[in-house]
């Protein structure tokens, strides 16, 4: 009874282990270029009213930028190219006409980190239905993975300056590149060349009974960012002339609730441009009500690069702004 006792616990065992391994099965790690959207469908919906509405969603011009450029770089193949190691593309849209009616997000299918939208119907016009319900939710999937992957990369290369944590009690995960070019009591600036500009972070609080009345709210932010401007940020030396950054005065910047860090957050995007002097570029802030340190805490990332592109540059300043952690405060 004893070695049958003995038999039995080494079976039970050696059942539970290959559970657990079969539990544990090995994806490999996505691919893809930051902000790129494989979308699998066949020729004629693309070429059509569903191709259409893809393409007004996922392609739609992003918000704050100097000039159009799309959400997301689209990537279209039929089913039968989706195959191999194309699986393991990062952001995948599957558009499908099928005998099922539906709209659902899966992750980490093939490869990890990975989203894949599903959108089927039995016509074309139940697909569109499915695409303009389950839209807004994709695009904020995709551009979480995407975020993710962005801010993995950071750690090949990682900013190591305590000068955040110094004077502010936080940390941004950043590539070394970045350099800190200014700093005063109440302001930090830090930045990185590119090659045609430079992309920029800057750092600063203001008291925490900031921004208290709702009429005069975005007014209150273009001040406050105009002000900051003025203080710490000169444009070029021009005769006669006082340069510095300022929000663009043609258009008020577009104004969203956000959450950073757990903390509720104002997400404002616009552009800036130079008093006195012909520059301008976007710019992304995130005003932070850090209420254990009576303060709302300001992180800007801004880009000035003539004639480029500036999609993916904004991007990695939103992916650095939100890699946010915030010290404990000191009893």
């Amino acid at each position: 009874m004893k070695k049958l006792g003995t038999v039995l616990l080494i079976l039970l065992i050696t059942v539970t282990s290959c559970k657990d391994q079969k539990k544990i099965e090995y994806k490999p790690e996505s691919i893809g270029a930051i902000n790129s959207v494989a979308v699998v469908m066949d020729n004629e919906l693309w070429k059509g009213p569903v191709g259409d509405k893809v393409r007004e969603y996922f392609a739609a011009p992003v918000l704050g930028l100097s000039w159009e450029e799309p959400l997301f770089t689209i990537n279209h193949m039929g089913a039968n190219v989706f195959t191999g190691t194309i699986r393991n593309t990062r952001s995948v849209l599957f558009v499908d006409k099928d005998s099922l009616d539906l709209g659902h997000i899966k992750t980490d299918m093939y490869a990890k980190p990975q989203k894949i939208a599903v959108i089927k119907g039995r016509t074309d016009e139940e697909i569109i239905k499915n695409l303009e319900e389950n839209a807004a939710k994709i695009i904020e999937a995709f551009k979480s993975v995407e975020i993710t992957e962005a801010q993995k990369r950071f750690l090949r290369s990682l900013n190591k300056e305590k000068v955040l944590e110094d004077k502010f009690g936080i940390t941004l995960s950043m590539p070394s590149v970045y350099k800190v070019g200014k700093q005063e009591d109440n302001f930090v600036w830090i930045d990185r060349q590119i090659p045609k500009g430079v992309m920029n972070v800057i750092v600063y609080s203001m008291p925490g009974d900031s921004f208290q009345n709702d009429s005069t709210f975005i007014k209150d932010i273009v001040a406050m960012r105009d002000s900051i401007g003025q203080k710490y940020i000169p444009g070029p030396d021009v005769p006669d002339k006082v340069t510095y950054m300022m929000t663009e005065k043609a258009f008020s910047p577009y104004v969203f609730p956000a959450e950073i860090a757990g903390k509720k957050a104002v997400e404002v995007k616009g552009i800036w441009e130079i008093n006195g002097y012909p520059m301008a570029g976007p710019f992304l802030t995130y005003i932070i009500n850090d209420e254990a340190n009576d303060r709302k805490l300001v992180i800007e990332g801004f880009t000035f690069a003539p004639s480029t592109e500036k999609r993916d540059y904004m991007f990695e300043l939103e992916a650095i702004l939100k890699s946010i952690k915030f010290k404990k405060p000191k009893k």
